[in-house]
């Protein structure tokens, strides 16, 4: 009996542009998996990515490591995507990425990874094209890059933000890891804080930039100060520099039953183009 040959596989080098051409058809939806692509192709590999071919073009992908995010798939990859990915189990921390693609894909996944730990169904997914500026919204001067040395100033209030949000601490045993994926994004630039008397009051990350297209993540206000009105103007920094700077588009998504956060993401500017979901393992 002859076997087909699955129109599921990883990526190489050569297939960059295609890739990239896939995540840019929607690049609020597309861009995590373009910052992985563009990151790859700097280290040598694109292995982490899984592309689907139709006749040969690359049609879909899906990142697959530690998240599992499809972008661009039909209902007609996420079988397919699922046979593949189903001795992962282990190895993958979410799901996430637009909701009708993660819905597909879990519905396949499930009956071999088990049931999820929680499900965000609907994340609206958010974009903001204008300065804060030209919109006349006030921005606090003191919100600027972290500095390398700032790392550890940083971890405490990352740890919390991901703790709240999440519902575990971000690592168990030595923070080592976690610490590092931090010092990644200060190194970067990708980081934005208020520092005061020594402590980190307000940070948030662009966890993915690729393409002109910022996307926010990890937004972070410490508990005495929320509900003063300081997030707006805080966030409305980071957004003036980030789009007169690497990104004149900025996408985040949010849990729909966050409203204080949505509140103040519709006095920015920003509007709603989609939804995502997060299937949390």
């Amino acid at each position: 009996m002859l076997r087909t040959r699955s129109p599921v596989r990883p990526l190489s080098l050569a297939d960059r542009d295609a890739a990239l051409a896939v995540c840019s058809r929607d690049l609020p939806r597309g861009v995590f998996v373009a910052a992985r692509i563009l990151e790859g192709s700097r280290t040598g590999s694109l292995g982490s990515v899984l592309g689907v071919r139709d006749d040969g073009e690359l049609r879909s992908l899906c990142w697959a490591s530690a998240n599992v995010v499809p972008v661009g798939t039909t209902p007609a990859d996420h079988p397919q995507l699922a046979e593949r990915l189903r001795r992962w189990r282990g190895r993958a921390a979410s799901v996430f990425g637009p909701q009708d693609e993660v819905e597909g894909l879990w519905n396949h996944l499930e009956p071999h990874w088990g049931a999820p730990r929680a499900v965000r169904a609907h994340q609206p997914l958010l974009v903001a094209h204008e300065p804060p500026s030209a919109l006349g919204i006030a921005l606090d001067e003191r919100v600027r890059p972290a500095r390398a040395d700032e790392v550890d100033l940083v971890l405490p209030a990352a740890e919390h933000m991901f703790t709240a949000e999440i519902g575990y601490r971000p690592y168990s045993g030595s923070n080592r890891g976690y610490r590092a994926s931090i010092a990644s994004l200060v190194t970067r630039g990708h980081t934005y804080v208020v520092v005061e008397d020594g402590e980190v009051v307000f940070k948030t990350d662009i966890g993915s930039l690729a393409l002109g297209c910022a996307q926010l993540q990890g937004v972070w206000v410490a508990p005495r100060l929320r509900g003063l009105g300081l997030a707006v103007p805080m966030l409305a920094s980071v957004l003036e520099q980030v789009m007169l700077g690497p990104a004149p588009v900025v996408s985040l998504y949010v849990n729909d039953f966050n409203t204080a956060a949505r509140a103040t993401y519709d006095r920015l500017g920003f509007r709603e183009v989609g939804a995502f979901s997060t299937v949390l393992l």
